[in-house]
């Protein structure tokens, strides 16, 4: 009995001190993606995504020798919940960083919480404006503010569609779609000298409205020369499809939540400009590998659309995790538990210093206000393609 209880005891041991070594030899990053709720799609897709970039990882023989974790969690596009998905990342299952939340009404609630335990957070899709300024220095955002965009897709959309006039519909319980709405395109547009004929009233819907029929009657009757939509893409889908059914075919403009290959199939013959730093049919050699080897994994997922393509937002969380990566590369994280502030600290500091990262659209880095200085591209879809017409950059002075 004493033979069996030693041995017992040896095993136990031996068991804790393998477990130990591989917690050890794992490199831990976090993810916070909205699996279900209104945005299911986007974080499923975003899921596929960080599953196949951890396989490309480990297949290569990890970082620095350890194995990559992502641990996924779903905020269901609730602000309290990636809250709490935040603590629980950082606080028990030790993350060294996190990407996402994906919508700017989580990150204006998670990235205080990302400063308050001292461990990055960087947003793959929000985009109102000042989000993450606010919430400095571990909060990120590999994305740009929609005010810097809407000021090259405004004088696009004016220049292409000879656009004196706009009238504006949104969703009121989304915060970037609100923004857009009601602060961002009214007063670009003023500045472009085009007149908002319902700026002090813009007609609004809720996240999840099936029927809009009357919002778009509304819209008809004003008679503009185009649509601003504040939604993001699956949203706007139902505007879309009811504005064909009025005979409503005026060109629509809006920001990046646009943009998805699905929107372009609810009404082919509407003419829709939208910024975006990558879209599934570019052509650079880097964005049609990742779209190759992601899409087929979509399109095999369960709960995805047979015809899905990779988003904007699963390139850009597939970026901000390759940055972690390359940060405990360089930096000398070690992924150990007793080292784990200052690993921490590392990847914030290769963060908010890094220069020409390349991504999908070019070289990235990141501004003061802790978001992407990134390429844009100002495109336009009709007939179920997206083109590019215009390139830029974030940053102030035009130039990545």
């Amino acid at each position: 009995m004493r033979k069996l209880i030693i041995g017992g005891l040896m095993t136990a041991a031996l068991m804790s001190g393998a477990q130990v070594a591989q917690a050890q030899n794992t490199i831990n990053i976090g993810a916070i993606v909205p699996s279900s709720g209104p945005f299911a799609e986007w974080g499923r897709a975003n899921t596929v995504t960080l599953k196949m970039l951890e396989k490309e990882v480990n297949d290569a023989g990890g970082v620095n020798g350890a194995k990559l974790n992502i641990v996924i969690l779903d905020d269901a596009a609730k602000p309290a919940q990636a809250a709490n998905n935040m603590r629980k990342l950082a606080g028990d299952d030790k993350v060294l960083a996190v990407a996402g939340p994906l919508t700017s009404s989580a990150c204006e609630v998670t990235f205080p919480v990302a400063n308050e335990l001292k461990t990055v957070s960087t947003s793959q899709a929000s985009s109102k404006p000042g989000v993450a300024k606010a919430n400095r220095p571990w909060a990120f955002r590999n994305t740009i503010d929609e005010g810097i965009l809407a000021k090259t897709s405004v004088p696009y959309f004016k220049k292409t569609f000879d656009a004196k006039s706009v009238a504006i519909i949104y969703d009121a319980k989304d915060a970037v779609s609100t923004s857009i709405a009601t602060k961002i395109m009214p007063q670009v547009f003023a500045d472009a000298g085009i007149k908002v004929i319902n700026g002090d009233s813009p007609i609004s819907f809720n996240t999840g409205d099936l029927d809009v029929s009357a919002q778009v009657t509304k819209l008809k009757s004003m008679s503009p020369d185009g649509i601003v939509i504040g939604a993001d893409y699956s949203q706007a889908i139902t505007v879309l499809r009811e504005m064909k059914r009025q005979g409503l075919t005026k060109p629509v403009i809006g920001g990046t939540p646009l943009i998805s290959s699905a929107i372009l199939k609810a009404a082919p013959e509407i003419p829709v400009v939208a910024p975006a730093t990558f879209y599934a049919t570019m052509t650079t050699p880097k964005a049609k590998k990742f779209v190759a080897d992601l899409q087929p994994l979509m399109r095999a997922t369960a709960g995805l659309p047979k015809d899905i393509e990779p988003s904007m937002y699963d390139a850009n969380i597939y970026e901000t995790v390759s940055m972690y990566i390359d940060a405990v590369k360089k930096t000398g994280v070690t992924g150990k538990p007793d080292s784990l502030e200052a690993d921490r600290t590392k990847i914030r500091d290769y963060m908010a210093n890094l220069k020409g990262y390349e991504g999908f659209s070019g070289p990235i880095h990141f501004g003061e206000d802790g978001d992407a200085i990134k390429n844009f591209f100002i495109v336009q879809g009709q007939n179920g393609a997206w083109e590019t017409k215009v390139t830029g950059c974030s940053a102030a002075g035009g130039s990545c």
